[in-house]
């Protein structure tokens, strides 16, 4: 079971294997370009080919991208659709460039116009973005909290989506903790996590499940807040998250950390605090 956390790519997106190496991670995670913008600026051969040769002399695997928030396939108004697609297939070809293996994306939300037209939406761009794959990249669907209409909240929306583009040979699915228990699936009790991956086998399946985002919550249980806390310090807890990480269908799989950070020395604390629970 491989664990790293999230790292910043600014000024130069090969200082973020510098970064995932200072930090004792065995995996890490970055955005392509801003989170939160719809532009991303070209990024360049040379730049590419650095990071590809620190992340391989570091030995660290697997290398995770995630698309930026604003990305919207789900959305019924055409015009953001469209401008969604634009980062998704820079992210892609980002992806693609720095030879990543997977790349996490966000249904989106049908901001209230139902589930199955939003799924819909999400099947038909996705179709479009798969002839961009190259080599072994994964598009992954993370799972949600469910609030405003996001998509994935249910794991049964995964599997339609999954199905929708032609199953998991292209595609997968990212089990995020905090949203997993913030929509209702209780990951800190025995019992809880039974009947979570009695769901999954019965949704989109263990065989199509390739990474966990590691984040406690802030909400309760059901609340459908998406609020990331420090491992141990939210509502699933330190006991809570020996249950989730030791379960036989998650133990193994490689965790990513997106906990709040103020500084490294929250990254090393919440790596370290998540790898004593491993029994």
């Amino acid at each position: 079971m491989r664990f790293g956390c999230h790292v910043s790519i600014s000024p130069k997106i090969y200082l973020a294997v510098d970064r995932a190496k200072a930090l004792g991670c065995e995996t890490f995670q970055i955005f392509p370009s801003n989170p939160r913008g719809w532009q991303s600026p070209p990024l360049s051969g040379e730049d590419a080919a650095e990071f590809k040769a620190g992340r391989r002399e570091a030995g660290l695997t697997p290398l995770v991208v995630h698309v930026p928030y604003l990305v919207n396939l789900a959305s019924p108004d055409e015009e953001v659709r469209k401008k969604s697609r634009k980062p998704l297939t820079s992210s892609l070809k980002r992806s693609n460039l720095l030879g990543a293996d997977f790349l996490v994306l966000h249904p989106g939300s049908h901001l209230g116009d139902g589930a199955a037209a939003g799924i819909e939406r999400v099947v038909r761009s996705l179709k479009k973005m798969a002839a961009l794959l190259e080599g072994d990249l994964r598009i992954l669907l993370e799972n949600t909290a469910g609030s405003g209409g996001s998509l994935g909240s249910d794991f049964m929306e995964l599997k339609s989506m999954l199905e929708g583009v032609g199953g998991g040979e292209r595609f997968g699915v990212c089990l995020d903790s905090a949203h997993g228990f913030a929509a209702g699936y209780d990951v800190a009790s025995k019992e809880g996590m039974e009947r979570m991956a009695e769901e999954i086998e019965a949704s989109f399946g263990f065989k199509n499940l390739y990474l966990i985002h590691a984040n406690d919550s802030k909400g309760a249980l059901g609340s459908r807040l998406d609020r990331h806390e420090e491992i141990g310090k939210g509502r699933i807890g330190l006991e809570g998250f020996a249950v989730f990480l030791n379960h036989p269908k998650i133990k193994g799989l490689d965790c990513i950390l997106e906990t709040p950070k103020k500084s490294d020395e929250d990254d090393l604390r919440n790596l370290a605090v998540i790898r004593s629970l491993l029994k």
